[in-house]
């Protein structure tokens, strides 16, 4: 029975009807890790430092699936993208390209022989720096017939282990795409040595109908999304091939049984509405559970703050390793949110930019919640008011009224620290900066105030990075 490889490409669609957070791209990879997937696509690289961050944050997270990252027809971008990518258990680089006469000339103003030697070198170049290297040819069923042909010969000759065909139209009914299917194989004699791959547009409603379709011919690729966007559906698939695989002789590696509990948890993550006037951008439901003892190493140390999301520097990671072993040596266990707390008060301490001088919070059941807010910035007093869902929320949006930044709020968390009436309660707060995560932590009785504190701490450390730059 053949394997047939279902490729998620739900993170690329992000932007189409729904937005992700960076740390909601981290966790839907590992989702769809542990979905069993078998290849993972994320977007292109762009901006080098934040996209590259975030191919490689998801890389590491990854760690059964393939993970796939398309490179432009530029050796530069390919070279930023390996570099990003190649720490991944089993990366691929994507090289995607048009194939039909307007596509190329509209896309990329050039003619078939000039796209064609393009393509050659890119994917040779790709396969130089890595084993699995995809083809991808967009708009194939609107391509020339003997143009379709010559590109996919040149993509296997230069190292292609895989080559797609994307019906980027969707205009194809499932008996018309199988003969299309069935015309290349027999054109190309080298297809039988390669995977051959299928991404449907589902403009008809036809997707998972024409996906299924060019399985039964030989395809043993499908791209599919698990929260899917004029595309096909990866619950569709995995249900068809679970429930017609014997006849298809096929069968899917995504674990049915875990299928309706992971696709729940994608779609909330993608239906979770953002809200442009508010700082609260994650979806994420929870962190993994993490335990670490007095017994770990500072590999082990770590190792579990990097899956926090933080890249330390190497000064900071000494200053966060002490500072667990103190809170360590006093406690069996050290939990994820307390290392959480460790590395906001530990790493990266720096003089603070911006100061809390006065704040107003209006808030009650009847009326929407304002927060008047002063800071001082270099012994300037700056002011802001700000209406918002909660007292936090428009504290929030002050802050960001007044120093006129707004940075993905990656995380916010809310603890007591003693008991009683009078008890402290401790606030962590995580922002995100061209994708590098920063934290601060703020105590007071006052959860407001607390908010307000580890916001300011986590802001002053990407203020003074950027102005040390």
């Amino acid at each position: 029975m053949r394997q047939i490889k279902i490729s998620d490409v739900t993170m690329k669609q992000a932007g189409k009807g729904f937005t992700l957070s960076f740390r909601e791209k981290i966790e839907l990879a590992k989702l769809l890790d542990s979905l069993g997937v078998s290849v993972i696509e994320l977007e292109g690289v762009s901006d080098s430092r934040t996209d590259a961050l975030r191919v490689k944050s998801a890389a590491q997270a990854v760690q059964q699936s393939i993970v796939a990252v398309p490179v432009q027809l530029d050796e530069g971008n390919i070279t930023a993208v390996w570099n990003a990518l190649k720490t991944a258990k089993h990366p691929r680089l994507q090289v995607c390209a048009p194939v039909s006469s307007v596509q190329m000339e509209y896309l990329y103003h050039k003619k078939a022989d000039a796209m064609l030697e393009d393509i050659s070198n890119a994917v040779s170049l790709c396969r130089s720096l890595c084993a699995d290297v995809e083809f991808m040819a967009d708009d194939a069923t609107r391509a020339d017939a003997g143009f379709l042909t010559q590109v996919l010969t040149a993509a296997i000759e230069a190292g292609a282990a895989t080559v797609t065909l994307c019906d980027s139209a969707g205009t194809m009914l499932p008996e018309e795409f199988s003969a299309f299917i069935s015309d290349l194989y027999t054109a190309i004699p080298a297809l039988a040595d390669v995977t051959l791959g299928v991404g449907c547009s589902n403009a008809l409603s036809l997707a998972d109908a024409c996906a299924i379709a060019a399985v039964a011919v030989g395809a043993g690729e499908v791209k599919a999304a698990a929260y899917p966007q004029n595309t096909a559906s990866v619950a569709s698939l995995a249900e068809i091939l679970t429930a017609r695989g014997d006849s298809l002789q096929a069968a899917s590696s995504v674990r049915t049984a875990q299928l309706s509990r992971i696709i729940g948890q994608i779609t909330w993550m993608c239906q979770t509405e953002k809200k442009k006037t508010s700082p609260f951008d994650s979806g994420v439901r929870e962190d993994e559970d993490i335990y670490l003892s007095a017994h770990d190493d500072a590999e082990s140390v770590l190792k579990a703050v990097a899956k926090l999301g933080y890249d330390l520097s190497e000064e900071d990671s000494a200053k966060v390793v002490e500072a667990f072993r103190a809170i360590a040596a006093k406690k069996e266990q050290v939990g994820i949110r307390e290392l959480d707390a460790i590395v906001a008060s530990a790493a990266m301490q720096v003089p603070a930019t911006y100061r809390l001088d006065t704040y107003v919070i209006n808030s009650g059941n009847t009326i929407a919640s304002s927060a008047h807010m002063r800071l001082v910035k270099d012994d300037q007093i700056m002011e802001g008011v700000c209406l918002g869902d909660g007292p936090i929320d428009a504290a929030f949006l002050a802050i960001e009224q007044i120093t006129g930044r707004h940075y993905e709020l990656d995380d916010f968390q809310l603890q007591a620290v003693t008991e009683g009436r009078e008890a402290m309660g401790q606030t962590i707060v995580r922002l995100r900066s061209g994708g590098k995560l920063y934290s601060g932590r703020g105590i007071s009785t006052d959860i407001v105030c607390a908010g307000i504190n580890a916001y300011l701490s986590a802001l002053n450390k990407i203020v003074y990075e950027e102005e040390s730059v």
